[in-house]
């Protein structure tokens, strides 16, 4: 008979030490009295004293009931019972456990339809009262994780809950951690891992987002006109000062423009009038068709 550590961490040695060492004892007795009645009395002795022995490995702690009244903790390591008077009801695991949870379809407090997934981060302080005041703690912290998140988003506006997941999951940390605490259960933290909302809704929010940035666009294309229209103002102002600065910006603008060969220049008559260019204009054409004739004579040649 090879027993099995209920802890799951594999044979018990120490059980199967008092296995053998009964057996050899029986034996040497039926020997020494030769009685085989010894040998099967101390194989029985061996079999009850293997329910003695338990181990409990470095993160549990092992719930010890004598006639269903609780005694006491045991563990880590190699600790003793009473055989068919103690019991060990549960094995308190100690280590920080995960436990994934959800709100699925639940309204925010501007009543749109949400799917979020969290992830909880809690551990066992207390392994008495984990033992003794709740029937399964694990899936009672499940539980009050899944109802803590609903009551949040139920009001919490969906710009809230999309902006403010920090606040929120320091929220929902402390309520969880204020509802578990009687269980022996402290949370460590709480992570949102995704917040799903309606397809139809994300367009909607995908077209006003968009609607927002070419308000802000136009806003700034409007700003940019009137800077442009106050430095012509200003600029305006220094050539009335200066009417030769003006002659020469005409005659800039016109070598501008006449550059390219074959150029061709569009400038309003009131322009032409304001700035004096008429004689500049004249010249210019001249040029240029004393420029295109002489391309033209050597064409010919």
């Amino acid at each position: 008979m090879a027993p099995i550590d209920r802890t799951g961490g594999g044979l018990n040695v120490i059980a199967i030490v008092i296995l053998l060492g009964s057996i050899a004892l029986g034996l040497v007795a039926s020997i020494l009295i030769r009685n085989p009645l010894s040998i099967v009395v101390m194989v029985i002795v061996g079999v009850v004293l293997m329910l003695s022995p338990r181990i409990a490995r470095q993160w549990e702690r092992a719930v010890v009931l004598r006639l269903g009244r609780f005694v006491g903790l045991r563990g880590p390591g190699l600790f003793w019972i009473v055989p068919f008077v103690d019991t060990v009801s549960s094995w308190i695991d100690q280590r920080t456990i995960t436990t994934s949870f959800a709100a699925e379809q639940t309204l925010t407090s501007d009543t749109v339809p949400v799917n979020v997934d969290a992830v909880l981060f809690w551990m066992v302080h207390d392994a008495q009262k984990a033992a003794l005041e709740v029937q399964d703690y694990s899936q009672a912290v499940s539980w009050a994780a899944q109802t803590a998140l609903r009551d949040i988003i139920g009001r919490t506006t969906l710009t809230d809950l999309l902006r403010g997941r920090e606040r929120i999951e320091t929220e929902l940390q402390l309520l969880i951690d204020q509802r578990s605490n009687p269980w022996g259960v402290t949370v460590s933290s709480v992570e949102m891992r995704d917040v799903v909302i309606p397809g139809a809704l994300q367009d909607a929010m995908s077209r006003e987002a968009q609607a927002a940035r070419e308000k802000q666009a136009r806003i700034i294309l409007g700003q940019a006109e009137m800077e442009i229209a106050h430095s012509f103002q200003e600029a305006a102002k220094s050539y009335h000062e200066n009417p030769t600065a003006l002659h020469l910006r005409a005659m800039n603008m016109l070598y501008e423009g006449l550059k390219e060969k074959g150029a061709l220049m569009l400038i309003p008559s009131s322009a032409v009038e304001s700035m004096g260019m008429g004689g500049l204009m004249g010249a210019a054409a001249l040029r240029q068709k004393t420029l295109a004739g002489g391309s033209d004579e050597g064409k010919a040649e």
